[in-house]
């Protein structure tokens, strides 16, 4: 039995089966509506959807708080004393998460958080491996837990479309003249995660039908994806004829495993309804 326990916040996206099959926790993030705030998780993706369409307003997301990181904390220590938390934090470059956990870890012992420089699916497969290698590797020094976290973090490539641009508009990501510009011409810009950071990196014209599949076979290709295990991420709305397309092209590439990720509260409250991306580990 593994030395360590898992925490990621709920904006990775862990499935709950995952979650519960490697012990992992989970620390809330936080989803503003108006002047209701709730953890995110705890709530249908829906009613994000439901907010902007009734009120024209995005829903506003927050990272977990220092009282957030304590409550777990404590709820983590009293259930496996003398184990070391590892916290694989959504990256820090996008939210106070991070810095929130290192201030509530402040005077306590055994505990490690370490920036994974991703959000969404990209945290999840870097969690999802690292609890594999600890139950592969019992027995390992927290030395050699984080250099296997960082390999990970730094193996991961993750990209996606948001599924409508109506969201970005409304949150100030793009403007009014690029929005049209866009939806004329049937542009879809994907976002990818480097050094942590979410930057637009080229454009894809078309339908998300004739897009998905376009983009897996240059993602796996520009990257070099190993085929052990390939993520897909999608938010609420996207076709299953899409789903399904995907999944029976990633067969045909190789990929050994195939693991779907559906968006929650936070990350859906950027991307819209019917998002789409791809995440793996390079070669």
């Amino acid at each position: 039995m593994s030395n360590f326990v898992l925490l990621a916040e709920t904006g990775s996206d862990l499935p709950r089966d995952i979650a519960g099959q490697y012990g992992i926790y989970t620390v809330p993030m936080h989803v503003a509506f108006g002047s209701e705030t709730r953890d995110d998780g705890t709530f249908p993706i829906e009613d994000v959807y439901h907010f902007f369409e009734s009120t024209g307003q995005l829903t506003k997301t927050s990272g977990c708080t220092v009282g957030d990181f304590e409550k777990i904390f404590d709820e983590i220590q009293a259930a496996h004393p003398g184990k070391h938390i590892l916290h694989l934090a959504y990256s820090a470059v996008t939210t106070c998460s991070y810095q929130s956990a290192i201030i509530a870890a402040e005077g306590r012992e055994g505990i490690t958080s370490i920036d994974t420089k991703h959000v969404t699916a990209g945290q999840t497969l870097v969690v999802l491996m690292m609890a594999r290698f600890l139950q592969e590797h019992p027995d390992c020094t927290l030395e050699e837990a984080v250099a296997k976290a960082e390999q990970l973090r730094d193996d991961c490539r993750m990209g996606f479309f948001p599924g409508d641009l109506a969201y970005l508009r409304a949150g100030g990501r793009v403007s009014n003249a690029a929005y049209l510009g866009a939806k004329i011409l049937s542009l879809n810009p994907l976002i990818e995660l480097l050094d942590g950071h979410l930057k637009a990196t080229k454009k894809y014209r078309g339908k998300m039908e004739s897009v998905a599949p376009k983009f897996l076979r240059d993602y796996v290709e520009r990257n070099n994806l190993k085929r052990d295990i390939i993520a897909f991420v999608y938010s609420e709305g996207l076709k299953e004829s899409i789903k399904d397309e995907v999944t029976s092209l990633a067969k045909e590439m190789g990929f050994r495993e195939i693991l779907w990720v559906r968006t929650g509260g936070v990350v859906t409250t950027h991307c819209g309804p019917g998002g789409f991306g791809v995440g793996g580990f390079t070669a």
